[in-house]
């Protein structure tokens, strides 16, 4: 049997992927960890598709990279790609530096770019095991499902229709970006970061675009770590299609059998409640506090 196959129910038209090799992957919420094989030192063990910067540079050896990208030993998709956020076991988005949150962005946008013409290329990430994260080290997955597969994701409104989703919940604006938490969020603390530039492909992203969202996508989770307690577990995804957005979602609740069986999930967060404590913190939070907590948390694991 294939690794993987995309199946669709013939009654209502929605796809499964059937991908039992998957169930023997490494798994920290099955309590089976393996050394990483993320770290430095493992680098001739997993064939690289890409890293940064390359061995080609100048005084670059085999362990001195920032970035790198895998092929996933247990894929559910033609394309699934792992890219490793950095050689730091521990260090999760809210402890890198905003020049590696760009480069991680850059990196995206390049892998994005690479692929958009063999599928759908959905980006995604996966914090702690309550948001699906299968092996500790951070690192971000990315699956290029076949065109023609129809993936159940909401769009983005178009302009007319974003005047009255964000009626009252733009919080803030940034140059490139607006954030906001629709009325109809489905997670408590659901927040979309949606460029102003509209109509575009991820992989058309800007350098000054990304440094922008590096900065919103860095604050944004400092906050929900205030919210929320160190390392909360979430989920966070770039829209696939055209006119491009990036959702986060603190995993701060767990689905009931209705919100299963229906499909219609029950939001015990007013979004205004979530653009509130945003905006308390957003401008002039508690950074020195939470750096603190961060580095003792950080040296703690280490």
């Amino acid at each position: 049997m294939a690794d993987f196959q995309f199946l669709q129910n013939p009654l209502n038209k929605k796809w499964v992927i059937l991908s039992p090799r998957r169930a023997k992957r490494p798994d920290v919420a099955k309590g089976i960890e393996p050394v990483c094989p993320f770290c430095p030192g493992k680098e001739t063990e997993e064939k690289e598709v890409y890293r940064f910067p390359s061995l080609a540079s100048q005084g670059a050896t085999l362990q001195s990279w920032q970035i790198r990208v895998l092929n996933n030993k247990f894929p559910f998709a033609p394309i699934h790609e792992l890219i490793i956020h950095s050689p730091d076991h521990h260090r999760n988005f809210g402890e890198l530096p905003l020049s590696q949150i760009e480069l991680i962005l850059q990196t995206y946008k390049n892998r994005f770019k690479e692929h958009q013409m063999n599928g759908q290329v959905y980006i995604f990430h996966n914090r702690q095991k309550a948001g699906g994260e299968s092996l500790p080290h951070p690192h971000t997955q990315l699956a290029v499902v076949p065109f023609g597969i129809d993936l159940d994701m909401p769009r983005l409104a178009t302009p007319t229709e974003m005047e009255a989703v964000t009626k009252d919940q733009i919080f803030q604006e940034t140059k490139y970006f607006i954030i906001f938490c629709p009325k109809t969020s489905q997670w408590p603390d659901e927040v979309w970061i949606a460029p102003k530039e509209r109509g575009n492909l991820f992989s058309s992203i800007k350098d000054s675009q990304i440094t922008d969202l590096a900065f919103v996508l860095s604050r944004l989770i400092y906050i929900f770590d205030l919210r929320h307690g160190l390392e909360f577990p979430f989920n966070f995804y770039i829209y696939p299609g055209g006119d491009w957005y990036l959702k986060i979602i603190p995993r701060v609740k767990v689905l009931g059998g209705f919100e299963l069986g229906t499909g219609i999930f029950i939001n015990t967060q007013d979004p205004k409640e979530t653009i509130k404590f945003i905006k308390e913190h957003f401008e002039s939070p508690n950074e020195e506090k939470i750096r603190t907590v961060h580095q003792a948390t950080y040296h703690k694991r280490a």
